[in-house]
């Protein structure tokens, strides 16, 4: 894509005329494209974001206590959230790739659409500041916070609940296979309680493979 496609979607979705383009044009390059990537914006987008929806949560959800705020932070600022707004906003169609990574997928990747949404916030923040990315990500997440009517529980935690409360072993996580190129890793893990039950699933990273599972395996001993 052009450079002024880049600037064409900064002016729609981000509601502004970049005053300095190329940090937007960074966070959609990467890596096996050139040196200069979107790798430390994603690092500095990735903890305005975690801020901004943090205070989000600390305003809307007033009576509730530091750990159910928690679990809706963590609910909200995962790689396949991050991901899934890329979409929603046509990210994939601005990437630049190298020509490996095209064939690869990674245009498809969860773990690079999630990264390329956080250098963008990042250097939405450089650019605007505070308040401009403040407005961005209230208006993109708005739909996934007002559907979290009570703080969730993580899978993994839920499942340790569920195996100390019917006096189990605790859990444990074994991956079982690594797929995919460096940039678009799959991991396939299984969740079991001792010789009770085990689920597999795939994810992006251990850790989501390891909650797949961990869902999973609850659903089953749930059911």
């Amino acid at each position: 894509m052009s450079d002024t496609d880049v600037a064409g979607w900064v002016a729609t979705h981000f509601r502004h005329t970049p005053a300095d383009l190329a940090p937007y044009l960074r966070a959609v390059t990467h890596g096996s494209q050139r040196a200069e990537n979107y790798e430390r914006l994603e690092f500095l987008g990735d903890r305005v974001l975690g801020l901004l929806i943090a205070e989000w949560l600390y305003e809307r959800f007033g009576g509730e206590p530091e750990g159910a705020l928690s679990r809706r932070l963590n609910a909200l600022v995962t790689g396949p959230v991050c991901a899934a707004v890329a979409r929603q906003l046509g990210l994939p169609a601005l990437l630049r790739l190298g020509k490996q990574a095209r064939d690869d997928g990674a245009a498809q990747s969860d773990n690079v659409l999630g990264d390329v949404m956080e250098a963008l916030i990042g250097a939405l923040y450089l650019d605007q500041g505070m308040g401009a990315a403040r407005d961005f990500v209230r208006r993109a997440w708005a739909d996934r916070i007002d559907t979290q009517t009570h703080a969730p529980r993580h899978p993994k935690s839920a499942l340790q609940e569920w195996a100390a409360a019917h006096q189990r072993r605790a859990p444990v996580y074994e991956v079982v296979e690594r797929a995919g190129p460096h940039h678009a890793p799959r991991f396939r893990v299984r969740a079991s309680i001792g010789k009770l039950a085990e689920a597999e699933a795939e994810g992006a990273s251990k850790q989501e493979a390891e909650t797949a599972a961990a869902a999973a395996l609850l659903a089953q001993l749930t059911k």
